[in-house]
């Protein structure tokens, strides 16, 4: 990957969904890398870079540039105390300077770990029958609205009086209906 990728540094990572997805798992690995450097469990912050590198060969489009900048900078300054030839080799490579021992340790960015949307389960009577996508700060009646709107919800209450709704906020909706 760093041989095809050599001399492509700088770029404005975009904004769109893929790229904002790809930019949080990004994040959300070297969190746990950095918890797990501290515990000095380095087999999880190598499975942690792992994800990172599978994460960056997905990413595709106008921001692909500035994103696998920044996961390859994040993910070699993660590896150079466990692996510091390959590292620093690399680090040369791809023209992030001379030495990668004078870059600063990788931060997690919060604002990357936030989530725009999330996803619900739906139960009708209890068994699982739909998911939906709300937005993160949806509030109780747009989520009930949302999942009343699905189609295969739909079809699960067609000609049934709805009960009640119960919405266990970031997890499910159940529609109780006869």
């Amino acid at each position: 990957m760093a041989s095809e990728h050599r001399g492509e540094l700088g770029g404005v990572i975009e904004t769109h969904d893929a790229s904002k997805d790809a930019r949080r798992e990004i994040h959300e690995s070297l969190q746990q890398a950095l918890a797990d450097f501290g515990k000095y469990q380095f087999n999880t912050v190598v499975a942690a870079c792992m994800k990172m590198m599978n994460t960056l060969g997905k990413v595709d489009g106008e921001g692909a540039k500035a994103l696998r900048n920044e996961g390859l900078s994040i993910l070699l300054r993660l590896l150079s105390p466990i692996a510091p030839h390959i590292s620093h080799a690399l680090w040369q490579e791809l023209g992030y300077g001379d030495d990668i021992l004078t870059a600063a340790w990788p931060a997690v960015d919060e604002a990357a770990l936030v989530k725009d949307s999330i996803e619900l389960v739906v139960q009708v009577n209890g068994k699982v029958r739909s998911q939906i996508n709300v937005a993160a700060n949806a509030d109780k009646d747009s989520i009930e609205e949302a999942a009343l709107a699905d189609e295969k919800v739909q079809s699960f209450i067609d000609g049934k009086t709805i009960r009640k709704i119960i919405v266990v906020p970031g997890r499910l909706v159940n529609v109780v209906a006869n």
